[in-house]
C-alpha cells in the first residue's frame, strides 16, 4: 500500500483508531467527560482528514474501496451527524445514567466507522463488513440505558430484524456472485435483468433490495422503525434515522449507477412502487400518532420515499437531488430529535415523547419551541427553509424524468404531511391547562430539569444551517454538483441510460 493510499484512507484510519484509544482511556480511568471528549475529538480529526484524502481523490484503494468526491461528501455528512449525536448524548446520559457509559461512545464511533466504510465501498465484501459493523454497534446503542425496558425491547427487536435482513442480503449477494462471477459493483446486471432470462440473477437483485429496504425502513419493510425509534434513547434514534440511512442510500446510489442496474425496467418499477407506498403509508400513519418519536419514524419513512423519487430520475440530476435531500433530511431530523433529547426528564426513563410534554412549550421554553417549529416547517417543505430546497430538487428531478406517478405521490404526501406537522406546532402554542392563560402555562414545571448547554449549542448550529442554506443554498448546491460529477464520471451510467416509466 502506497503513501497515497494511506492519505486517501486517513479519515477512515482516524475513525478506526478512535475506539481503540477510547478503550485504552477506559482501561486507565473511567470518565464520562473524557470518553465523550475523546469521541468528539476523534470525529473532528476524521473531518479534518477529509481534506487530506481529497488531495488523492479519485483513487481505488484495493478493489474494495473507492475514495472520490462522492465518498468524501457522504463520509463528511455521516461524521458530522455522529459528532452532533455525541454532543447531544453527553448531557442526556449524564442526567439519566448512574452507571459508567464510556462504552457508549466506543460503540457510537464504531457505528460511524461502519457507515463510512459503506459509503466508500466498491465491492460487496466491503459493503457487508461495513454494514455489520454498523448494525452490531447499533444493537448496543439502542439498549442504553439498561434500566429502561423499552430500550431493551427495542434492542431485541432490532437484533431479530437486522439479522433477518442481513441474511437476505447475504443470500442475494451469493446469487449475484453465482451469476456474475464477481463481487465488484461494476458487474453489469441490467441487460440480464431486463431480459428476464436469468431468474437467479433477478432473485439476487430482489433479495438485495429487500435487505436494503429493511435497513432503510421503506414500505413494506418498515414495521420495525416506529418501535425502535420510540424505545431507543433519543440521540440513538437520531443516529439511526440519519447516519445509518444516509450511508445506505449513498451505497445504493453508487451500486445502482455503477452497475447500471437502474436501467432495468423491472427494477425501476419495483423501486417506483416502493417509493409511492412509502410516501402514502408513511404520511397516513403519521396522522394517527400521539407519540412524537413514532411520528418522526413514519415521517422518516415518507421522506425516504421522497428520496427514492429523486433516485429514480437517474443521471447526475438524481445524484444532486438525492444528496440535497439527504443533507436537508439530516439537519431536520437531528434538530427534531435534538429537541426531544434536551426536553427529556432525567427522573423519567422515557423520553419527552407524549403530546403533553410539548403542550404549551412556547410559554415554558420559547427558544426550544421555536427551534422545533422551524424543524417541523422544514420537514413540511415550507419556503425559506432547506426542506423546501430539497423537495424542489426532488420534484424537479422527477418531472425531468417524466415520473408522473411518483411525483404525484410526492405532492399528495407533502400536503398530508403539512397537516400533522402543523398539528404539533399548534400543540406547542396550546396552553397546558383548561384555564388557557399564560400564567397557568408558566406554572407548569419545565420538562427538562437541568440545562444541556452542548445540546442547546447543537440545536443552534442546526437552526442556523437550516435557515442559512434555505435562504442562500448556493454553497451547498455547488458542492453537491461537484459530488454528482465525481460519481457520474466514475460510473457507466448516463441520464439517457434508462427510459422514463
Amino acid at each position: 500500500m502506497s503513501s497515497g493510499d494511506l492519505q486517501a484512507l486517513s479519515p477512515y484510519l482516524a475513525l478506526a483508531a478512535t475506539p481503540v484509544l477510547l478503550l485504552l482511556l477506559i482501561a486507565v480511568r473511567r470518565s464520562h467527560a473524557v470518553s465523550a471528549g475523546g469521541a468528539a475529538l476523534g470525529l473532528i480529526i476524521a473531518l479534518g482528514m477529509l481534506f487530506v484524502a481529497a488531495a488523492q481523490a479519485p483513487r481505488n484503494v484495493t478493489p474494495l474501496l473507492r475514495i472520490d468526491g462522492y465518498a468524501l461528501f457522504y463520509t463528511g455528512l455521516v461524521v458530522l451527524a455522529a459528532l452532533a449525536v455525541v454532543l447531544l448524548s453527553y448531557g442526556y446520559l449524564r442526567q439519566r445514567c448512574r452507571e459508567p457509559v464510556d462504552e457508549y461512545y466506543v460503540l457510537l464511533v464504531l457505528a460511524t466507522l461502519g457507515a463510512a466504510v459503506m459509503v466508500v465501498s466498491n465491492h460487496f465484501a466491503a459493503f457487508f463488513l461495513g454494514l455489520e459493523t454498523l448494525s452490531i454497534s447499533l444493537l448496543g446503542l439502542i439498549g442504553y440505558p439498561r434500566e429502561s425496558r423499552y430500550a431493551t425491547e427495542a434492542s431485541i427487536k432490532y437484533l431479530i430484524l437486522s439479522g433477518m435482513s442481513s441474511a437476505l442480503l447475504l443470500l442475494g449477494i451469493a446469487l449475484l456472485y453465482n451469476q456474475l462471477g464477481t463481487l465488484a459493483f461494476s458487474g453489469p446486471i441490467a441487460p440480464a435483468v431486463a431480459g428476464g432470462s436469468q431468474l437467479s440473477l433477478l432473485a439476487g437483485v430482489g433479495l438485495l433490495l429487500v435487505g436494503i429496504g429493511f435497513k432503510l425502513s421503506v414500505v413494506p419493510f418498515h414495521l420495525w422503525a416506529p418501535d425502535i425509534y420510540q424505545g431507543a434513547p433519543a440521540p440513538v434514534s437520531a443516529f439511526v434515522a440519519v447516519a445509518s440511512k444516509c450511508a445506505v442510500v449513498a451505497l445504493l446510489l453508487r451500486y445502482f449507477l455503477t452497475s447500471n442496474a437502474v436501467a432495468a425496467p423491472t427494477l425501476g418499477l419495483v423501486i417506483t412502487v416502493i417509493a409511492i407506498l412509502s410516501i402514502i403509508v408513511g404520511n397516513l400513519l403519521a396522522l394517527l400518532q400521539n407519540s412524537f418519536k413514532r411520528l418522526l419514524a413514519y415521517s422518516s419513512i415518507a421522506h425516504l420515499g421522497y428520496v427514492l423519487v429523486a433516485f429514480l430520475a437517474g443521471g447526475a440530476l438524481a445524484i444532486e437531488a438525492v444528496s440535497a435531500y439527504l443533507v436537508a433530511y439530516a439537519i431536520m431530523t437531528l434538530g427534531a430529535f435534538g429537541v426531544v433529547t434536551v426536553l427529556s426528564r432525567p427522573a423519567r426513563l422515557e423520553d419527552a415523547d407524549r403530546a403533553e410534554d410539548y403542550r404549551g412549550l412556547f410559554f415554558r421554553r420559547p427558544m426550544l419551541a421555536a427551534v422545533l417549529t422551524v424543524m417541523l416547517l422544514s420537514l413540511a417543505g415550507i419556503p425559506v427553509t432547506l426542506g423546501f430546497i430539497a423537495k424542489f430538487y426532488a420534484i424537479t428531478a422527477g418531472v425531468s424524468a417524466h415520473l408522473v406517478a411518483p411525483v404525484t405521490a410526492l405532492i399528495v404526501g407533502s400536503i398530508i404531511g403539512l397537516y400533522y406537522y402543523l398539528r404539533w406546532i399548534v400543540i406547542l402554542v396550546r396552553p397546558p391547562s383548561d384555564a388557557g392563560s399564560v400564567t397557568a402555562a408558566a406554572a407548569v414545571p419545565a420538562v427538562a430539569h437541568s440545562p444541556q448547554p452542548l445540546g442547546v449549542a447543537v440545536l443552534a448550529a442546526l437552526l442556523i444551517a437550516l435557515l442559512g442554506l434555505g435562504v442562500y443554498p448556493t454553497p451547498l448546491v455547488s458542492l453537491i454538483e461537484q459530488t454528482a460529477g465525481h460519481l457520474a464520471r466514475g460510473s457507466a451510467f448516463t441520464a439517457q441510460a434508462r427510459a422514463p416509466h
